[in-house]
């Protein structure tokens, strides 16, 4: 089986929480900024951010945890709450001692890092969300439609339900290539999941609301929009972004865009994070510059 490059793993056990699994890449330069990658419903670590590894691993460090429930993630006997697993991300990070952080968060680690924000603002720098929203829940079809999330733990459970991922996978292969090699990985980092906790995730999300919130964070921010996003649809998407006052990139791709555009995607991400660390050095400036003429 042919595998990606991936930062080494590492488990850790959070006072109170669990055992994690993250990643972890140190950069040679100590000053560089420090990364929180925060992956999507029904993803992991690696699945959403492998195709960005290399390239962030260029000119930042980084942490990238499985959230509870998904791929090597804590298996906890309580449901799913995003406000949960956004204080395990920030536990480790206080476990770890590399905050302050700029968080990297795709579809569902939008909303844990907006909670992330909220709740442990002494631990953030920045935030880059990415093909996510302020809320799915406004309309009548968006609600009905998360009421067919709990279908989802009898098909992750079906005998057949193997054969159709590898089925679902090659066909996207024959779109791009370069995932061809890494199928059977693929396979089997998606089949880690928990399918209890990922109906529960699921269900969270339907409920997740930032609409009031959001716009009172005031952290620098960025936002990676995909324009052909069927799960999340770009008008959500921007709508976030004009909350955060995020600068933004658009891509043309859809909810699969770090597979299906992975240059793009990766490249994309890259600027983003390196635009987030330049406001908060010119911040910092700012306030020092700020105090000197005060002295003066």
């Amino acid at each position: 089986m042919i595998t990606p490059w991936l930062p080494p793993g590492h488990t850790a056990v959070l006072a109170g929480r669990g055992e994690v699994f993250f990643r972890h890449h140190q950069h040679a330069d100590p000053a560089a900024p420090t990364l929180l990658l925060l992956h999507g419903w029904t993803a992991s670590a690696d699945l959403q951010f492998f195709t960005a590894y290399e390239e962030l691993a260029l000119d930042f460090s980084y942490v990238a945890i499985d959230h509870r429930g998904h791929g090597r993630g804590m298996r906890p006997a309580q449901r799913f709450e995003l406000e949960d697993a956004a204080d395990d991300a920030a536990a480790l990070v206080e476990h770890l001692g590399v905050g302050p952080v700029i968080l990297v968060g795709y579809s569902m680690g939008g909303p844990l890092s907006l909670l992330f924000t909220r709740r442990h603002p002494h631990l953030v720098e920045g935030m880059v969300v990415e093909a996510t929203a302020l809320e799915w829940n406004a309309t009548f079809n968006e609600r009905l439609r998360w009421k067919t999330v709990r279908l989802l733990s009898p098909i992750l459970r079906s005998w057949a339900y193997p054969s159709w991922l590898r089925a679902g996978l090659h066909r996207m292969a024959g779109k791009q290539t370069a995932l061809e090699p890494y199928i059977e990985w693929l396979a089997g980092e998606l089949s880690r999941n928990s399918a209890v906790h990922l109906v529960h995730a699921g269900q969270a999300l339907s409920r997740y609301d930032a609409v009031q919130w959001a716009e009172h964070l005031k952290v620098p921010s960025a936002m990676l929009i995909t324009t052909r996003d069927h799960l999340v649809k770009p008008r959500k998407q921007r709508a976030l972004a004009v909350a955060l006052g995020a600068h933004v990139i658009e891509i043309a791709g859809d909810h699969l865009a770090p597979w299906m555009n992975a240059v793009e995607f990766s490249h994309s991400t890259h600027e983003l994070v390196r635009l987030v660390a330049a406001q908060r050095i010119g911040t910092e400036a700012g306030a020092s510059g700020d105090g000197h003429s005060s002295r003066g």
